[in-house]
């Protein structure tokens, strides 16, 4: 397995030219009754009363920094930054804060080049967009495991968690990996669990002087914003979650749901395929998965080498491989990328690797986007890496999933000598008083499954969900008319869409 404690990857949509839609949702009055504010708790009271200075870092864009306390517990014992940005909408003193996804996505780099393709004019009109990268992402306070040259070392080595004689290696190197994650980043790795994001997220509001917390997340940002509305109810604004995780899978069911949804989404890319005439691969859609699963086989026993020299072992090309499923438009790149593949040259698939790693064209890791997403996973998630039960859950993962399944096996391996203890179990979250939240799931979508959209709905009191019936990875600023028109109107508005409705 590669260094991540599991291979799913919870990222942001891509910007894609959106789909025209043919519905428009029905809209109700929003709830009116919230629960009071907190009162700020003891010894927080200096980081709420900051004031944030703004200061050009762009042509359009401004930055800030924030303090916020390492350790929410003992708040007296140090702070840690977080680095903010903006785009402002002249003449509106409303803010939206995002998040993009990861854990370990930033979001400055999402209000720095995606907004403008992403979000509709009408709400870029309304709102000040704030990016924020959470504390151990990124330009924050981040985590740090590896250099440059030793995240390359160790993308290129084949860790084949699902063969039993290369387990005990396995293990040895996540130990060093987490030991030189402690040695580079201190205390600050026991505390980047998603709960302290969220409190992190409060003290935002409260710099931005908004009484009330507006909030667009995606993917694993739904998770930090359902985190927010249940622990700040009385602060808890206009909330959208799209593409949203359930707060009470338990890893292992996170592991079985995403292996199934990139599963179901690999059928659909190769009928797509098979159905163009223009396919690296031969026959039925069934065929072609036949001839994709050989495919891999072969790549794990012998990794295959870019044009660079690097090698591209089977997870780290499964971790480019993934990267075109995230949106159905990409999928001839898919196609493309494969047809290289099977003759021979993997540098397309290397390059998504790169992409999902953080890696640009110069060697340069951007972000710590993998290092960030162990740190907080290990935190977030219990996890038991007995020998007995991980067999039997990597069984029932090969069993639904034949092709995904297995490279999302063993993925408690990556956790099982993390320096810090899991500080959360996993259970729903109601944020009761918090008003309405809107949901929104896509029915095709591989990294976050549409019934964990249905599930999180359900949880939440307010929740509401609002379902986009395509493939894809997340809704907003990627799908239809309908659902840019259904976001808007909630977020400017407050005209909420009735729950169930369908684009």
């Amino acid at each position: 397995m590669s260094v991540r404690p599991r291979h799913r990857r919870w990222l942001p949509a891509a910007a894609f030219s959106a789909v025209l839609a043919l519905l428009v949702s029905g809209c109700s009055a929003p709830t009116e009754q919230r629960a009071e504010p907190e009162p700020v708790t003891q010894g927080l009271q200096s980081y709420y009363e900051q004031q944030l200075q703004w200061e050009k870092c762009g042509s359009v864009i401004e930055c800030a920094t924030l303090k916020v306390p390492l350790d929410y517990e003992n708040p007296q014992d140090g702070s840690i930054d977080l680095a903010l940005n903006r785009r402002v909408a002249q003449g509106s003193e409303k803010n939206l804060l995002v998040n993009p996804g990861g854990p370990g996505g930033s979001g400055l780099d999402l209000v720095k080049s995606s907004v403008p393709l992403m979000f509709s004019k009408e709400l870029q009109r309304e709102y000040n967009v704030i990016g924020f990268d959470p504390r151990g992402v990124g330009k924050s306070t981040p985590v740090t495991c590896l250099d440059d040259a030793e995240q390359d070392e160790l993308r290129q080595q084949n860790q084949r968690s699902w063969v039993p004689a290369e387990r005990e290696e396995i293990r040895a190197e996540s130990k060093k990996y987490a030991d030189s994650c402690l040695e580079k980043t201190g205390e600050l790795l026991g505390h980047v669990d998603t709960a302290s994001a969220a409190k992190d997220m409060d003290i935002i509001r409260e710099a931005l002087g908004d009484e009330q917390l507006d909030y667009l997340g995606f993917s694993y940002g739904t998770f930090l914003g359902a985190t927010y509305a249940d622990l700040f109810p009385g602060h808890a604004g206009r909330m959208v979650l799209d593409g949203a995780m359930d707060p009470k899978s338990t890893s292992s069911q996170v592991d079985l749901a995403q292996a199934v949804g990139f599963e179901k989404e690999i059928k659909a890319w190769l009928e797509d395929c098979v159905e163009s005439g223009d396919c690296p691969f031969t026959g039925t859609a069934e065929d072609a998965y036949k001839q994709l699963q050989d495919f891999f086989k072969k790549l794990e026993a012998k990794p295959m080498v870019a044009s660079d020299g690097r090698k591209v072992p089977v997870i780290d090309f499964i971790n480019g491989f993934i990267i075109p499923l995230y949106e159905s438009t990409s999928w001839p790149m898919l196609s493309s990328a494969m047809a290289d593949a099977l003759e021979g040259d993997v540098d397309q698939i290397q390059y998504f690797a790169d992409l999902s790693a953080g890696r640009d064209e110069e060697g340069n890791y951007t972000g710590n986007t993998t290092e960030a997403f162990g740190a907080v996973t290990c935190l977030d998630y219990p996890m038991d890496a007995a020998e007995a039960r991980m067999e039997a859950e990597a069984s029932e993962l090969q069993r639904q999933a034949p092709i995904m399944g297995k490279y999302l096996s063993y993925g408690a391996l990556g956790c099982e000598d993390w320096p810090f203890e899991p500080t959360r179990v996993p259970g729903e979250l109601h944020a009761d008083g918090a008003g309405d939240i809107l949901v929104i799931g896509t029915t095709g979508d591989p990294a976050t499954p549409y019934h964990w959209s249905e599930s999180l709905a359900k949880q939440l009191q307010g929740g509401v969900l609002l379902t986009y019936e395509g493939h894809g990875h997340t809704a907003y600023g990627r799908s239809n008319d309908c659902v840019t028109q259904a976001v808007d109107g909630y977020l400017i508005d407050g005209q909420v869409p009735e729950d169930g409705t369908k684009c």
